[in-house]
């Protein structure tokens, strides 16, 4: 006879997989940066993303900077229109049990489609975080934030070079991984040139395990021929 405690731990278990199974489904089905593939080299994909209005800050943390854009797309801008946050986040090299960022605002008011990914980098001292805007926005149309630290920024389009990888973004897998991007560009046929610092895009958020997440490491880059 089965026990009422292995009947509740069983339950337990069956809602969580049910509630990571619908995590894992809205991160997957959340709307993205289009983007055109115009090559691959030795399994690195080379992207060419178009022009992009952002929201951005600098803060001390990761968590400080999500936070903040977080609010303004929950409406702290001076149109009080509500955002809802998408995959992937991008950020440099970080540990996926340390520092963490939900990945999902809510919808509830007037609501705008955002798009992916979130990036993010270190400047001086601090990280600086991007959430890309949806592409009907563009810099004049697109909501005014409150806070002085966060701020719109019209981006041109760039090229990017990009590695995806499976299970936890740790820094150690994350520098490998950036080690066989930067060995693959340096092996390409035609020259390909990285432009300023990695950084990592992350796809989902921190509830979904790790066999189901997809990570990439990714560079801007400029490609040159020679005759």
């Amino acid at each position: 006879m089965v026990s009422r405690k292995t009947l509740a731990a069983g339950t337990l278990a069956l809602a969580g997989v049910a509630f990571v199974g619908r995590r894992y489904l809205q991160d997957r089905t959340t709307p993205e940066v289009d983007y055109e593939t115009v090559a691959r080299v030795d399994g690195v994909e080379i992207r060419r993303y178009p022009p992009t209005v952002v929201v951005e800050t600098v803060a001390p943390s990761q968590n400080q900077a999500f936070r903040r854009l977080f609010e303004y797309i929950s409406g702290a801008n001076r149109g009080a229109t509500e955002v809802s946050m998408t995959a992937p986040v991008e950020s440099e090299a970080g540990r996926d049990g340390g520092e963490s960022v939900s990945m999902t605002a809510p919808v509830e008011s007037e609501s705008v489609s955002m798009t992916a990914p979130v990036e993010s980098d270190r400047e001086g001292d601090g990280v600086r975080m991007a959430f890309f805007l949806p592409a009907e926005y563009d810099y004049d149309t697109a909501p005014r934030p409150t806070d002085e630290s966060v701020r719109l920024v019209e981006r041109p389009g760039r090229t990017v070079a990009v590695l995806a990888f499976s299970w936890w973004a740790t820094d150690g897998r994350v520098e490998r991984k950036t080690e066989a991007l930067r060995s693959a560009l340096a092996g390409a046929d035609e020259p390909i040139e990285p432009i300023g610092d990695p950084f990592l895009m992350r796809y989902e958020g921190p509830l979904v395990p790790p066999f189901l997440r997809t990570n990439e490491v990714a560079v801007e880059v400029r490609r040159t021929s020679s005759t």
